[in-house]
């Protein structure tokens, strides 16, 4: 079955073709931007891999159980044959994608988090935060071959031994549990701006945690993006911010992953910016 065929069962209409969505996601889904045949467009996912065809599934169940919810799009379509589902939602493309950022922006982003952590979470939406992403796997196996944090070239081997276990004590002390309903993967490429309010996409990851957890998350992708850094936005979270510095550079020093090719770019960077976050916090000194 193409993928025309997988929108046209989906969502009842005719399509007239697929245009390919522009964007930098990882292409371990195809990403279409669907032509109907009366004219209307909409935005559809097809599963390429069988994990990405679980996080569909996920994702779908987070779209129906928070329908109506001013802060996600409108689920048009849902067709599953068992190996690469197809999601359908409203075509988000006229919408502002930051970068760049703006005071305005970064407010409407903050709202949004608001609104989404205030919001009872369904209880179809109970797994807890990090649990899909091993967010506390960071200091620890770096602390066990400490040269795979060294070969990133963020640190120096002197400056490891002497500060890393401050940071992985720091780390265990973060708050994570809580019953606040999260998206769990706030970043640029999964949210843009519309008519000043932000509206974010790919809920695969929704879970319930701290209240705070997606705006603390969020900012070391925000700084590295040109945005304040994050003690001025969030200070006083120097156990978070060590987490997430563990994290994200103990992510980068693995493998790349051949689906996406990108991501440990993107995760030394923000671990760059996690870290010196961290180091501010704490009185560290910067390596």
């Amino acid at each position: 079955m193409d993928d025309l065929e997988r929108v046209r069962r989906a969502t009842g209409k005719e399509a007239a073709r697929l245009d390919p969505a522009p964007g930098h996601a990882a292409p371990s889904n195809r990403r279409w931007i669907v032509r109907f045949a009366d004219g209307t467009t909409a935005f559809a996912k097809v599963a390429a891999f069988d994990y990405t065809a679980a996080w569909l599934r996920l994702e779908r169940n987070a779209y129906e159980a928070l329908a109506g919810s001013p802060f996600l799009p409108r689920l048009l379509g849902w067709d599953d044959d068992g190996a690469e589902p197809a999601l359908v939602v409203e075509d988000l493309s006229n919408a502002t994608w930051p970068p760049p950022w703006t005071h305005s922006s970064i407010g409407a982003v903050t709202a949004t988090l608001d609104a989404i952590r205030t919001t009872l979470p369904p209880p179809t939406i109970d797994r807890p935060f990090g649990e899909m992403f091993d967010i506390t796997e960071g200091w620890e196996p770096l602390l066990q071959d400490p040269g795979r944090a060294i070969a990133l070239g963020v640190v120096d081997r002197k400056w490891f031994e002497r500060h890393a276990e401050t940071l992985h004590r720091a780390a265990r002390e973060a708050r994570l549990v809580g019953d606040s309903l999260l998206h769990g993967d706030v970043r640029s490429d999964n949210l843009c701006i519309r008519d000043g309010n932000a509206v974010l996409v790919d809920w695969n990851w929704a879970c319930r945690g701290a209240g705070d957890l997606d705006l603390l998350a969020w900012l070391p992708s925000l700084a590295h993006e040109g945005g304040p850094p994050p003690w001025s936005l969030a200070p006083g979270h120097g156990e978070i911010a060590s987490l997430l510095a563990g994290f994200f550079l103990e992510h980068a020093a693995r493998a790349p992953i051949p689906q996406a090719p990108h991501v440990r770019r993107l995760q030394l960077d923000q671990g760059v910016v996690a870290l010196r976050w961290a180091c501010v916090e704490l009185g560290l000194p910067q390596p």
